[in-house]
């Protein structure tokens, strides 16, 4: 296969995928990865792609936003066990903030029955799964619901997040790294989690590793805001240990 057939190749795959690796691409070509960042570059330099850490998305798509049904299938056993791994970080009883995010639902839905926590969240899906728990004190914070992700947004949940002070944070987020932060697709949700940042003394940010190197339109933090990543072995050493230099502790499920 010439280069540019390769080249048109992958930026299908990335199309119809929303992004690829440089791994990956080298096995499915069985080329070198080396050949592989230069198909990238390529395409990067034509502006079909964006380069990000490992490979590349669509270029226009940094503010590209799966709906909720899709987030949910997405890498559905990484979040089960990042889930499952956050369970260690649930205080013995205290408050916790839960964010909106789909491996979050997934925490809300493993709490034991016999947690007793004041939990608080903006998430429509997360506080589904937590109205009939009876252990849990619910507080559902209200404004806007985004249809895409059923999280509210906008003053009235901004409000809410200033006037607590939890003892956990549990952050959900559609891209981190070092050198972008913690970004989302929506500037009003991401106004949203940097509120809850702010309401936590401890954050523990729970995202598979597909995650890794994404940026997204809306920036609300920096990595060094977290206190613990949780994610799965897809996470490479040289990763995990580029993030613990920055501050951040890594585990990985």
């Amino acid at each position: 296969m010439y280069a540019p057939e390769r080249q048109q190749e992958i930026l299908r795959l990335a199309r119809d995928g929303g992004r690829v690796d440089v791994l990956s691409l080298a096995e499915v070509f069985r080329v070198t990865a080396e050949t592989i960042r230069r198909d990238l570059k390529a395409l990067d330099r034509a502006g079909l792609v964006r380069r990000v850490h490992g490979g590349a998305i669509p270029a226009g798509r940094l503010d590209f936003e799966p709906d909720l049904a899709e987030r949910e299938g997405t890498a559905a056993d990484e979040k089960d066990r990042i889930a499952h791994a956050a369970l260690a970080e649930l205080p013995a009883e205290g408050s916790v903030v839960l964010d909106a995010g789909s491996t979050v639902a997934r925490l809300a839905a493993a709490l034991p029955l016999e947690s007793t926590l004041t939990v608080v969240t903006h998430g429509l899906p997360t506080a589904a799964r937590l109205a009939d728990h009876p252990g849990i004190q619910l507080h559902l914070i209200g404004g806007r619901v985004r249809q895409r992700t059923r999280a509210a947004v906008d003053a009235w949940a901004l409000r809410a997040y200033g006037e607590i002070r939890a003892d956990v944070l549990f952050l959900a987020a559609n891209g981190f790294s070092a050198e972008a932060g913690l970004t989302t697709p929506d500037l009003a949700e991401a106004a949203v989690k940097r509120a809850a940042v702010a309401a936590a003394r401890r954050v523990v940010l729970l995202a598979d590793s597909a995650k890794h190197g994404q940026e997204h339109f809306a920036r609300f933090g920096d990595l060094s805001d977290v206190d613990l990543l949780i994610t799965d072995t897809g996470l490479t050493d040289d990763d995990a240990a580029a993030i613990e230099r920055g501050g951040t502790e890594v585990v990985r499920a």
